[in-house]
């Protein structure tokens, strides 16, 4: 029992306060152990212990006791990386290992020449300097990259610790709260419902129809059905202390999800102690899992490439290594044994500095520090991106389908209409006329349903404004609002109310109930999708208060109701209720789903939930950058299309679909009508399933948004899976691959410019290596072997100063740059486009030989063109000139999209500009001062002006290169624009045709009945033309257009939220 000794000694501090040890609660989840429960007396003990009080939760007097002696609820920081580790790894090169045994080798050989017998007299002792020079030059490189990589990986401990900054609802002195994850402790009376992900262990207090799933957690798929602690395991969620029977599961488990139900959970684990928490510190320590390193697509892309050509450069080395030996043989006459040693040593050199040069170590490191820069800076656009690999696939994403509720809309729901008791407010400002109208009865049903049957409650904090928010549903909150401005006090209701049975909502039932006890009798109050209220309800509550049979006069006039405001707009929802007796109320008390029949209906109320500002923006942006925004939301059709149509989604000649349509088509029709379809309505998580699995059969790529737990399937089958941080369940965030911080379809056109912006910097930066990497690789080689003393002319130092820049420096200076909305003047590029396109190879070649014929002219030709003989002011022209060929050029890799001005916008890319300003310094430093290390002399102010004007050819060369025509078509055979399913162009001109074509029919239909005789019976064939004009099947009216370009074919559907929906299906008399 809890008086134990061993329950009383502290564990992980003082526990005198507590007679119940952390580690006695850790082991009642691990496993889970009900003959543990029962021997610590249940739930009520332990409560005890803990000294909470399960109705009201926790006081703050023992909050620091608590976090001190059961731990808080955070796992210790991952240890990182340090300097001194980064130095190690970038240092950990094949090549660069190669360079400094080299180095080290060529600086004993240089100061064993200086000091040797050999060494002229008087002069200076520098046989040091270039192996010395090579060794700084490593070292600097090294310093980059682990600098580089140190910057990396503190923008992603910043993306982590946002992504693991939650919130959880708890009970703490009998109000609701709202707090941080990190500030759960145990005792905490914790507030699950379906879509949260369980963030601590604990014991099930009280609730109703509580599943979750703990495969995350046991590795176990099925669903798990929780009971109350000391309840039996009957589906009456009214504790009866009976704690005996081993099968009824009250442990909730860290990490796992709430799948179904509502309920209040006693935290007894936090932190490290919890069982999410062993797990994860488990697989810390696991060098399986620790080392595992997440690469991306296009990252996995760029390793191949850089592989293939870095076999390249190891050919150019190994041949031009075999070349100069040999040559060097031949042509030396009787070369003493120290030099042929510095000899060797110089080839060997400069042959591991070609492969350095060759070697594209920096393709790798762009796309990470694009990823890098373009996360940290998509959070500030309010894009919190989960995923990497989401990051780049979204730039080429070739349609979008979005939600409606939040996503395009505000989510500020307000009731702005409503007919209750069959008396109508058409504003909200007329709610006050209209309680005057109506009987009280209406008033008190429409207080206490709001009060009782809703989770949502107000928080004990205040917003910006200094006023009480109201948290959970937006739905409900509208309605505590209007209950609220009719006088209801909803704290005080609940407070008094006796809950005897709850029916969460969920998303395949679209209705919400809760019992209440009233005396001896029950009263069960519905909310819900208006046409399933209504189809259920058998009676209705008029003004004066009196129960009215729903005859069908009444049923259309509530029909009329509905459909008005549902084609405004608004979303409707229906109130209900109905009183039980005893009997019924014990008849249906195991029930799972509460029967929806023989309802009151009170009325149905109009929720204004209007459009976010620059949504419409925001579609046309989307339309420009040719991807194609459809919008599957759970409301109903008339609703869903005048939300599409204000949004700027629905336009002439697109399909608006309800979702029990599409189910009953075969794949062969659904991916046929996907293709045009712009709206699906009435669509439950399923079908997003469905829509995402038809598009990809048509080689899209497809971004979805989704906020339910039920919308996790669709989330990970999407390419880009997109979750909502405001209103979306921890599942769905779980499952995204971005989470919007801000719910704004907005944030998603940003993530689109990133995604091109990353993918757009890998190519530019690519583009730029490539040619430097060619040039480099030729110009050396060819100086290198016809030269007299087997030296390019290009030393290794110099070469490695330009694989610093082309590395490091360019990645920075091309992978950096922010998104610019000339990104959106171009298609979307296909899944299958390769790597590098023809306007790449265009550029890379154009410039490349360019680049090896101005140096191997400036090489052979300088003396007569410069008119210079010193070869060491030579040797330094060429090499300034090869360094600002590659600062030009760039300048001119900025734009690979065929644009001539290469300079456009610049002035924004400060980190462009800084790395192209560093450069210039350090080239005039090394050019001036780096006699030595660097193998230069000082220039003349003529001999600079010359180097940098011939390094600016870069610029105009590359207007002529990007100039050159498409003589082959190779560009237009080779197109890497992925292919649209359709056009909005030709959607236009489909939508002109099925107009005319509908005017025509009618004119036709009119034109025989007009010849038909009005005594004439109806004959087959005006029967066959009736049939054929005015009763088309459900499968071809889908086609068939009205005047706004809707179809006519509303079906019968589910929604995913409350939004209320109305069956509409044309009749014989309606517009074919």
């Amino acid at each position: 029992m809890l008086d134990d000794e061993e329950e009383r000694r502290p564990l992980l501090g003082s526990n005198s306060l507590f007679s119940i040890s952390p580690r006695k609660l850790m082991e009642l989840v691990d496993p889970k152990n009900p003959a543990l429960l029962r021997k610590l007396g249940g739930i009520d003990a332990i409560a005890s212990a803990l000294h909470v009080d399960t109705s009201n939760g926790i006081s703050d007097d023992l909050y620091q006791a608590r976090q001190s002696v059961f731990g808080y609820n955070d796992l210790p920081k991952a240890k990182s990386k340090s300097f001194w580790r980064l130095i190690v790894a970038a240092y950990n090169d094949k090549t660069i290992i190669m360079l400094t045994v080299a180095a080290i080798v060529s600086l004993g050989i240089g100061i064993g020449k200086d000091y040797s017998a050999e060494h002229p007299p008087g002069q200076p002792r520098i046989g040091w300097v270039e192996g010395t020079a090579i060794l700084v030059a490593v070292l600097a490189v090294t310093l980059t990259n682990a600098i580089n990589d140190y910057q990396k990986e503190r923008q992603f401990r910043k993306l982590n610790a946002k992504k693991e900054d939650k919130r959880v609802t708890v009970l703490r002195m009998g109000r609701e709260q709202r707090i941080n994850a990190h500030d759960l402790v145990v005792g905490d009376i914790l507030i699950i419902e379906p879509g949260d992900v369980v963030l601590a262990d604990g014991l099930y207090v009280t609730g109703y129809n509580l599943v979750c799933d703990e495969s995350s957690a046991t590795g176990e798929s099925e669903a798990v059905k929780k009971h109350p602690a000391g309840c039996t395991c009957s589906k009456d969620n009214t504790a009866n202390n009976n704690i005996d029977d081993d099968n009824s599961d009250s442990f909730i488990l860290s990490g796992s999800k709430v799948l179904e139900g509502v309920g209040r959970v006693l935290v007894i684990a936090v932190g490290t102690n919890s069982y999410y928490g062993k797990t994860m510190m488990a697989l810390r320590h696991d060098p399986n899992t620790s080392q595992r390193q997440e690469n991306t697509p296009l990252q996995l892309k760029l390793d191949v490439l850089a592989e293939q050509i870095a076999k390249f450069g190891i050919v150019a080395s190994l041949t031009m290594l075999v070349t100069l030996t040999i040559k060097y043989y031949v042509t030396a006459d009787h070369p003493s044994g120290t030099e042929i040693a510095s000899t060797v040593v110089n080839i060997v050199i400069q042959t591991i500095t070609i492969i350095v040069v060759a070697v594209p170590e920096g393709l790798p490191m762009a796309v990470t520090m694009a990823l890098a820069f373009a996360t940290t800076q998509m959070l500030k656009d309010n894009n919190l991106v989960r995923v990497l690999a989401a990051c780049e696939t979204m730039g080429n994403s070739t349609t979008i389908c979005t939600d409606k509720t939040g996503t395009l809309t505000q989510n500020q729901m307000t009731v702005v209409k409503g007919t209750l008791g069959m008396e109508q407010f058409t504003e909200a400002s007329a709610i006050q006329d209209w309680a005057q109208r109506v009987d009280g009865k209406i008033i008190q049903l429409v207080v206490e349903g709001a009060a009782v049957n809703s989770t949502a409650y107000e928080d004990v904090a205040t917003n910006d404004d200094g006023k009480k928010q109201f948290l959970g549903s937006k739905t409900e909150i509208a309605l505590l609002v209007l209950a609220n401005k009719l006088g209801g006090d909803y704290v005080t209701i609940r407070r008094h109310a006796q809950i005897a049975k709850l029916y969460p909502f969920a998303s395949k039932k679209k209705t919400m109930t809760t019992i209440i006890q009233l005396g001896s009798t029950y009263r069960a109050y519905t909310k819900g999708a208006s046409e399933i209220v209504l189809r259920s309800c058998t009676h209705y509550i008029d003004a004066k208060g009196e129960t009215c049979e729903m005859d069908t006069e009444a049923r259309q006039q509530w029909e009329r109701v509905i459909d008005k405001d549902a084609s405004e707009a608004l979303r409707t929802l229906a109130l209900a209720y109905i009183d039980m007796e005893q009997d019924e109320y014990s008849a249906l008390r195991d029930e799972d789903d509460f029967p929806l029949e023989n309802l009151v209906m009170i009325g149905a109320v109009a929720i204004e939930d209007p459009l976010r500002p620059g949504v419409v923006e925001s579609v046309a942006a989307f339309r420009r950058a040719g991807v194609f925004v459809r919008m599957v939301t759970g409301d109903n059709i008339k609703t869903a299309t005048a939300i599409a149509r204000n949004a700027g989604i629905l336009t002439k000649g697109g399909i608006v679909l309800s979702a029990s349509e599409l189910r009953e088509m075969s794949p062969e029709e659904q991916r046929q009508r996907v293709r045009r379809m712009q709206v699906l309505a009435r669509s439950s998580p399923t079908d997003k399933t469905t829509v995402v699995v038809r598009l990809q059969e048509l080689d899209q790529v497809v971004g979805m948004t989704g906020d339910g737990t039920n919308d996790g399937p669709a989330l990970r089958l999407a390419d880009v899976g997109f979750s909502m941080g405001v209103t979306g369940t921890e599942v769905a965030k779980e499952a995204s691959d971005i989470v919007l911080m801000d719910d704004n379809f907005n944030s998603i056109l940003k993530a689109l410019l990133w995604g091109r912006t990353v993918n757009d910097g890998v190519r530019k930066f690519l583009t730029f290596q490539l040619t430097v990497n060619v040039a480099a690789v030729v110009i050396s080689f060819v100086s290198a072997v016809t030269s007299n003393k087997a030296e390019s002319v290009l030393s290794a130092v110099q070469l490695l100063w330009v694989n610093l820049i082309m590395d490091t420096l360019a990645a920075l200076a091309l992978a950096t740059e922010r998104p610019t909305s000339d990104l959106l003047d171009r298609k979307p590029a296909s899944k299958f486009a390769h790597l590098i396109n023809y306007r790449m190879v265009k550029m890379i070649l154009g410039q490349a030989v360019f680049q090896i014929a101005v140096n191997l002219v400036a090489v052979y030709a300088g003396p007569q063109i410069f008119g210079i003989s010193d070869e060491a002011v030579l040797r330094t022209m060429v090499f300034n000139i090869f360094v600002f060929l590659q600062v030009f050029n760039e300048i001119n890799c900025r734009r690979i999209d065929g644009s001539l001005n290469v300079f456009k916008n610049i002035t924004h890319d400060w980190i462009f500009v800084a790395v192209q300003a560093a450069v210039v310094v350090c080239q005039v430093i090394i050019v001036t001062f780096g006699g030595l290390a660097f193998s230069t002399v000082s220039l003349t102010a003529e001999q600079w002006l010359i180097t940098v004007g011939i390094g600016a050819l870069s610029l105009p060369v590359g207007v002529i290169i990007r100039l050159i025509p498409d003589f082959c078509e190779i560009e237009r055979r080779y197109n890497e624009d992925a292919t649209p399913l359709t056009s909005y162009s030709r959607l236009n001109w489909e939508g002109a045709i099925g107009q005319i074509r509908n005017q025509l029919r009618v004119y036709s239909a009119l034109r025989k009945s007009y010849h038909t005789p009005a005594s004439t019976t109806a004959a087959p064939a005006n029967d066959h033309h009736q049939r054929r004009f005015f009763s088309a099947p459900v499968s071809d009216t889908a086609s068939l257009k009205l005047g706004d370009d809707t179809p006519h074919d509303y079906s019968n559907s589910t929604q995913e939220d409350y939004g209320a929906t109305h069956d509409f299906t044309p009749s014989a008399s309606s517009s074919p």
